[in-house]
C-alpha cells in the first residue's frame, strides 16, 4: 500500500503543479469531457475521493449513500458536478486537497487485501487505490487538453493500462454485449523503454504499441485513430472500439479527429 499511495501521491503533484497559480478563470475553462468544466473535473475526483475513504473507514455508510446515488440513475456523477458548481474555487481546490489528504493518510497503512464495498462489485483495497490513481490521471488529462499543457509520461502508467486490460469484460458488459472468447495479447512500451505484456504470447488478436497511447484509448481520452497502436484480429478491434476502464455507464469516448 505504501508504494500505491506514493504513487497516488506522485500524481496528484502533477496535477496540482498544473493549477498552481492559476487565475479563477481558468477553472471555468471546458475540457474536452462534454459539459465539463476543470472545476468539475476536481470536484468529481474530490468527491469520489471522500467516497472511497468513506469505504474504507464506514462502509456500511458508504454503501447506504451509494444505494441513493445510484437509485437514481448511472448518470450520477453529471448532476454532482452541478452540485458544486457554486463552489468558490477556493473552497474547491481546499475540499480537494482535504479529500486527498485523508484518503493516503486512511490508507497507506491498511491491508492491501481488505475488501471494500464500491458502486459496483466490491475490491481489494489496492483496487480501490490503483482506481484512484487512474482517475486523477484520467482526469488529469483532462484538465491538461483544457489547458493546452503536455504531461510528461511515467512509469505510473502501467496501473492505467492494467486497470485497462482487466476492465475488457466489463468495456462489454456495460453496454449488455457478449465478450468474445479469443485470448488477446496485450503488449506495450513503457516511458522507460521497457515492454508490458498481458494475456497469452501465441494469441492471434493482438493490441502493441506505446504505453500511453493505451492508456489514452481505454480511458476514453483519445480516439483510436489518433493512436498509432497496432490491433490485429476482431476480438481486440472490437475490445477497443469499446474499450473503458472506469466504471459507471458506457462513456461516448471521444470523437474521431477531423480528416
Amino acid at each position: 500500500m505504501s508504494d500505491l499511495v506514493t504513487d497516488l501521491a506522485a500524481e496528484t503533484e502533477v496535477l496540482e503543479q498544473m493549477l498552481a497559480g492559476r487565475p479563477d478563470s481558468d477553472w471555468e475553462l471546458p475540457t474536452p469531457a462534454e459539459g465539463w468544466l476543470i472545476r468539475d473535473q476536481i470536484s468529481h475526483l474530490a468527491f469520489f475521493d471522500e467516497a472511497a475513504t468513506l469505504s474504507v473507514v464506514d462502509p456500511d455508510r458508504f454503501r447506504a449513500l451509494a444505494k441513493e446515488h445510484m437509485a437514481a440513475g448511472m448518470d450520477f456523477p453529471d448532476r454532482l458536478v452541478l452540485e458544486h458548481r457554486a463552489l468558490p474555487i477556493a473552497d474547491l481546490h481546499a475540499w480537494f486537497r482535504r479529500a486527498r489528504l485523508a484518503l493516503i493518510t486512511e490508507t497507506g497503512e491498511r491491508d492491501p487485501k481488505e475488501r471494500v464495498p464500491w458502486y459496483g462489485p466490491a475490491m481489494s483495497l489496492a483496487s480501490s487505490v490503483t482506481a484512484r490513481i487512474m482517475e486523477t490521471w484520467a482526469h488529469g488529462q483532462d484538465v491538461a487538453d483544457a489547458l493546452g499543457i503536455t504531461r510528461e509520461p511515467s512509469m505510473r502508467l502501467r496501473h492505467i493500462a492494467h486497470i485497462g486490460v482487466g476492465a475488457r469484460a466489463y468495456s462489454f458488459a456495460v453496454r449488455q454485449l457478449d465478450v468474445p472468447q479469443e485470448p488477446i495479447h496485450v503488449e506495450l512500451v513503457a516511458p522507460d523503454g521497457t515492454r508490458w505484456t498481458w494475456g497469452p504470447e501465441d494469441a492471434a488478436d493482438r493490441i502493441t504499441g506505446d504505453a500511453l497511447d493505451f492508456c489514452l484509448l481505454v480511458t476514453q481520452r483519445r480516439h483510436r485513430d489518433e493512436t498509432r497502436l497496432d490491433i490485429t484480429g476482431p476480438a481486440a478491434e472490437a475490445w477497443m472500439s469499446i474499450a473503458q476502464a472506469f466504471a459507471g455507464a458506457a462513456g461516448p469516448g471521444r470523437p474521431a479527429p477531423v480528416a
